[in-house]
């Protein structure tokens, strides 16, 4: 009973900082596990759901191990994408978007690669397999921000704050059809190289392999760790999942205009574009 109401009582925490903007003031031992955390995150998917939202997808954080140190999180985590959060820009239009960050807590911004599953992959599935059941690849931006102040909170508190997810701006979508070679997707993907602007000076740059050596592989590690997962949803298609960011999280604010330049060789990676997003 007792463990019940506080389950309770963070996820009232947990609604009030989503709603209010509010930071979180929990204990370092709160919640008291990952799997805790991730009761917690899918109790809050539920409840989201009932209200109207729906989950279009799933976001990959802390799959760039370079920034496993700065942030005291070291193993990836994940969280649901929803519909109200995720824009996609459309095929005939310029390669940007513009995105408020209204209602976001010290948000930053993450360049990443994006996924979307033609079909749930096999169980135990390789990495060839899952190449097999993507439909589409793109270059996105993940805007994620945090109710605990300055950044800092525990991998738990990570996964209970919607895995950091604020919002997903996916850019032109290169088709993948179910003949496509599966090695030279991984391949290009992970050789891949991508410089980040912000106001129009360089503010980093990444690779494909920073994620825990390709985007692919990033994949096929979410896979496993969600249908591990007591209580998880099954994968379907038309799941989208980013994948987490080649670079480090930098600050954004309104008024900004980022985007990113990306060098790859391929027919697939070679035709991702940059992407531009303009913040209010």
């Amino acid at each position: 009973m007792n463990d019940c109401h506080a389950s309770l009582d963070l996820l009232t925490d947990l609604a009030d900082a989503r709603f209010n903007c509010r930071p979180l003031n929990w204990s370092p031992t709160v919640p008291a596990s990952l799997s805790q955390a991730y009761a917690l995150a899918l109790a809050v998917r539920q409840a989201r759901t009932a209200q109207g939202d729906v989950p279009v997808g799933y976001k990959v954080g802390f799959t760039n191990r370079s920034i496993w140190p700065r942030y005291e999180v070291y193993a990836p985590i994940w969280g649901t994408v929803w519909q109200s959060t995720m824009t996609q820009v459309a095929p005939d239009a310029p390669n940007a978007g513009v995105l408020s960050l209204d209602g976001l807590c010290e948000p930053r911004i993450e360049p990443e690669i994006v996924f979307c599953l033609r079909a749930a992959p096999p169980s135990d599935c390789t990495a060839e397999q899952l190449v097999a059941s993507l439909d589409w690849v793109a270059h996105g931006f993940e805007i994620v921000h945090t109710h605990f102040a300055h950044w800092k909170f525990t991998a738990a508190q990570a996964v209970a704050d919607a895995g950091l997810h604020g919002l997903l701006l996916v850019g032109h979508r290169i088709q993948l059809p179910a003949e496509t070679p599966s090695l030279q997707v991984i391949e290009q993907l992970a050789s891949l190289k991508l410089r980040l602007y912000g106001d129009g000076g360089l503010k980093d740059e990444g690779k494909g392999a920073n994620v825990l050596d390709g985007p692919v592989q990033a994949l096929l590690h979410f896979v496993r760790e969600l249908r591990a997962n007591p209580g998880a949803p099954a994968l379907k298609a038309g799941d989208v999942v980013t994948t987490g960011t080649l670079t480090d999280a930098h600050p954004v604010q309104s008024g900004q205009t980022w985007h990113t330049e990306i060098d790859a060789q391929g027919d697939i990676a070679g035709a991702l574009e940059g992407l531009a997003v303009r913040f209010k």
